[in-house]
Parts: structure tokens; sequence; C-alpha cells
């Protein structure tokens, strides 16, 4: 597994590490917000309306509703990616990954609009009597590009599992551990029953449990949000200078966060808000090509809501309840992953300004110099280790009051531990101690510190249910539609099974591991989905035009 990893984050810094892909994701919208005079702000309020129903007509050729297309595509984006997501950008890149995770929003909207008008106006109707659309349509019949088209549903495939399936299942097993002391296969394994009887009725029984559920979770989330939110009214002030401020010095060391440099903060916030809102990636589209409207336009317009209420306001949310309540800065008692977990030479300190500054450098990727892996044997007695000249670091931080076992909790290791470039060489191992906490975790011990006090946990780990269950019932419905392009329909059920049973291994998987696949899956999706975008721009701009020249003399008679 440290294999695997150590080519996912490979892949990862050439891809959603990499310094340009938060340029290419920022400027299309950007492009996109220019070039089309605002829409996410012009057709705001019309969106509202066209989502309510008020210009349905049951005649319109489709499978479902606008209401149920929308809360289909929110259930696929509201997941752990707002709770598990924004803890994950703020213990990387501090409280500035917010402001990037807004700005990805705000551009997103507009993206989300082009991506689903566009996928919404070259879908078609399948063998089995269903609509099928998304990126892959558009860019077969619009540009012409079978080959970009396979390659695009061949992404959304993998895309399905890294964004839709492990990440979810993983962040739920994880909050229901710490919760509810339930062992993770154990909670994969039920959900994951749960999952094959939703997602075998396709997107009729899909698009209803979803637009029950999305209501219901959000409400459950808000009320525990702001129950923390109030109680530490005093410190929104300076969370949200935090934010704001941070944006163009990056973060500052703070109790044991270690600071983040303005491009880690970039980089992290915007591929966290990707990861939240999708705008971009091309998922969203594949749900929308199911509502019944003969106008893409309209469908694209209900799409400019996902990135509003997914990350202004639920992400938000989150990120105030963390930053408030102060825990992503302090140490927590911490089961050590592998993948978090290095040793390096030298003693360090992080109260020494110097030393802060070296391992600043080091865990923001700006400089190696001064901080160099360990290599060597190390002492340990009834757990404890005897020898020096070293430093453990855990989830980017110095870890704390660290006790050595070995083949479980209880036995505590004596002998000598091997460590070879940072890393322990034997698998038995396990270390436990303090430092930094991350994701589901890091957002379920921000909702202990409200007026419900410890009850607050429940509903991190109920909303998280919700969320991120919701998410992988529609990704699983994009990863079929995906199969169906590439393979036909006959295709789709082996592919549901594949589905679920990785749903059940990625409850009991490494967390940073199943969070870097996540990031790579991301931007191997994105990326071609963009490029299509772009090549069409002229076209979107006339469809609109068509539309509102359409509605106009519709509204005048």
């Amino acid at each position: 597994m440290e294999g695997l990893h150590d080519f996912l984050k490979l892949m990862d810094s050439w891809l959603g590490g990499n310094a340009l892909f938060p340029f290419i994701l920022l400027g299309t919208g950007l492009f996109f917000t220019l070039y089309l005079g605002f829409p996410q702000i012009r057709y705001f309020k019309h969106a509202w309306k066209v989502v309510t129903g008020k210009f349905d007509k049951s005649s319109d050729p489709g499978d479902t509703s606008h209401f149920r297309a929308l809360t289909t595509a929110l259930s696929g984006t509201v997941g752990t990616g707002n709770i598990s997501g924004v803890a994950f950008a703020i213990f990387l890149g501090g409280p500035a990954a917010l402001f990037w995770m807004w700005a990805t929003a705000f551009f997103g909207m507009t993206t989300k609009f082009v991506e689903v008008t566009l996928s919404h106006k070259y879908r078609e109707k399948t063998e089995d009597g269903t609509m099928a659309g998304g990126p892959m349509y558009f860019m077969d019949k619009g540009l012409n590009m079978k080959w970009l088209a396979v390659l695009f549903a061949i992404a959304t495939v993998i895309s399905s599992f890294g964004t839709g399936n492990l990440p979810q299942s993983n962040g739920i097993a994880t909050s229901i551990q710490e919760t509810f002391g339930f062992e993770p296969w154990i909670v994969g394994s039920v959900l994951g029953i749960l999952l094959a009887l939703v997602i075998l009725g396709g997107i009729q029984r899909i698009a209803a449990v979803t637009s029950k559920i999305v209501p219901f979770m959000a409400a459950v989330y808000l009320i525990g949000a702001f129950a923390v939110i109030f109680a530490n009214l005093e410190n929104i002030g300076p969370s949200f200078a935090a934010i704001i401020g941070d944006v163009f010095t990056g973060s500052a060391a703070t109790g044991g966060f270690l600071g983040a440099s303005i491009a880690y903060a970039f980089n992290r916030g915007v591929n966290r808000g990707l990861f939240s809102n999708e705008a971009g990636q091309g998922s969203a589209p594949i749900a929308h090509a199911a509502a019944k409207t003969k106008e893409p336009v309209s469908e694209g317009v209900v799409s400019i809501l996902e990135p509003f209420i997914d990350t202004i306001i639920i992400c938000t949310l989150t990120g105030l309840v963390i930053l408030s309540s102060g825990v992503w800065k302090e140490k927590h008692e911490n089961v050590f992953e592998r993948s978090s977990l290095e040793f390096i030479a030298g003693s360090y300190d992080e109260t020494n300004e110097q030393d802060r500054n070296k391992l600043y450098e080091h865990i923001n990727r700006i400089s190696s110099d001064g901080v160099e892996l360990f290599n060597g044997d190390i002492q340990v007695v009834s757990g404890k280790a005897v020898s020096s000249g070293f430093t453990i670091m855990h989830a980017r931080s110095i870890a704390e009051d660290v006790v050595i076992t070995v083949g479980g909790e209880e036995d505590l290791f004596t002998g000598t531990m091997k460590i070879v470039d940072g890393n322990i060489v034997k698998d038995n191992i396990v270390l436990t101690g303090k430092s930094l906490v991350h994701s589901a975790r890091l957002t379920t011990i921000a909702f202990t510190k409200g007026f419900f006090g410890e009850f607050g946990q429940y509903i991190v780990s109920v909303g998280l249910l919700l969320f991120a269950f919701s998410t992988a019932i529609a990704w699983s419905y994009y990863g079929d539609r995906a199969m169906t392009y590439l393979l036909g329909s006959k295709s789709v059920m082996p592919y549901r099974v594949v589905y679920v049973a990785g749903f059940v291994w990625a409850s009991f998987s490494d967390t940073e591991l199943v969070w870097t696949l996540a990031s790579v899956a991301i931007v191997v999706m994105t990326l071609p989905n963009l490029f299509g975008l772009l090549m069409l721009s002229r076209e979107m701009k006339a469809t609109v035009k068509d539309y509102w020249k359409r509605f106009d003399e519709e509204n005048k008679s």
C-alpha cells in the first residue's frame, strides 16, 4: 500500500498538485464568466423559478423533474467534500484555503452552467428507453472527437470510484467508528448492501431517494453547524479575517499547525473546492441530462444553484465551525497512518522559530534543505523510544506522547525499530500519540465544541452518513452512464457489482491513500472536459442567445 500511495502522490504532483491546474480550472470559469456576461449573477433568480417548476411542461422529454435532477446532482456533490474535504483543505492550507474554495465555487457556477447546457443539448435516448448525456456526448457529436469522448468516459468510470465511491465510504466508516465504535468493515458491508438495493433501481429510484435525503440531511447539518458557530461567536470575526488576510501572506504557524504557504493554500483550496462542487469535472451534467425539458439552457440555469448551495453555503459553515472552534490547530490522540508518518533526522522543537521555519518549508514542499529523513535503528522499551537523534512527524505536525505497539494496541513493543528513508520497515508496528487531525475526524471534533457538546459528534456522523451515501448513489449513476456509452447497457450490471465491492473495501482502507486517489481521479476527468467546453464556447453563446430570444417571445405572448 505504501508503494501504491507513493505512486499516487507522484501522479497527484503531476496533475492535481501541479501549479498549472488551479489556473486552468479557475481560468476556464473566469473566461466563461466574462464571455457570457456573469450568468451566475444575472440568471440566479431565474434559476429558482425554473427549479420550482414554474415553466415545466408534462410533454417535455426526459426521465425526471428539474428539482429531482438538481437534488440528484447535489447528492453527488454534497458529500464528504463538505465535511471531510473542507477539513482536509484547512489542514493542508490553513484558513486561506476556504477563500480559494469560494473562488472555485463562484466561477464554477458559470462552468457548471456551460457544461450542463452543452451536455443536455447533445443527450440521447438509450436502447433501454432512458436518457443519457454528459460531456462524452457533446465531445462525440458536437466536436466530432470520438477519442476524447472515450477518454472522458473512461475517466468518469475511474472517477466514480475515486470521487464518488472510495472517499465517501472511508469518510463514513471513519466518522462512525470515531462516534459509535463500530468496526469500519462492518459499516462498509451494511451500507454496501443498502447501496446495491438503491442503485439497482436505476435513475427513477435514485432520484426518488436523493430528493428526500438531500433536504433532510442539509437541515440536520445546518442546525449542528450553527450550534457551534453561535457558541463560538466571538471567534467568527477573527476567522473571516484569517480567511481573507492569509490569502496574500500564507497562514502562519499557530498551536500545532506549522503553517501553510500561499501556493499550498491556493492549490489545495482550489482542488478541494473542485472535489466539493465538481464544477468543471463534468459529472453533474450526467444527472441533469435526465431532466424533463426541451430547453438545454433552462437546465443549465438550474445547475448554477449547485456550487452556491454546496460550497458557498455548506462548505462555508463547515469551515467556520472548524476555525471558530480552534480544533484545526490542536493536537489530538491519533492512531498514526503510515502514509502520514515520517521520521526526520535531528531533534526539532515547534516553539523554536528556526526549527519551525525548516519544517514549514519541508511540509509545504518549498525546500528540503536542512531537513533530512532519518535512517537507522531506534531502541524501544515498553512502547517508548529510548534512542535520540530523530523527530516523529505525523499529519504535518510534530507527534507527541508516542506509544509504539506491535500486533495490536495493547501489546507494547520492546526491541529495535528499523527506519529506512524516514519509514518503518516492519509492517506490524503501530504508533499512537497526539498530532493534528484532518478530514472527517477534524470536523467531528469541531462539532463537539458547540451548544450540543459531545452530542454534536452524532450530527456529523449522521450528516456524513447521509451526505456520503447519497453521493455514492449519484456517482454510481454517472459511472453506469459512462459504461453505457463505452460498452452498452449490458456492461452496467458488472460495473455496479465492482462499484459496491469497492465501496466496502474503502471503508477500512488508508484515509490519506483514498484522498490522494481522489485528487488524481478528479483531474483526469476534469482536463478533457474543460478542453471540450472551451472548444464549444461560441456554440454555447449562440445557444444561450437563442434561448432568451424564445423565452422573451413566449412570455410576451
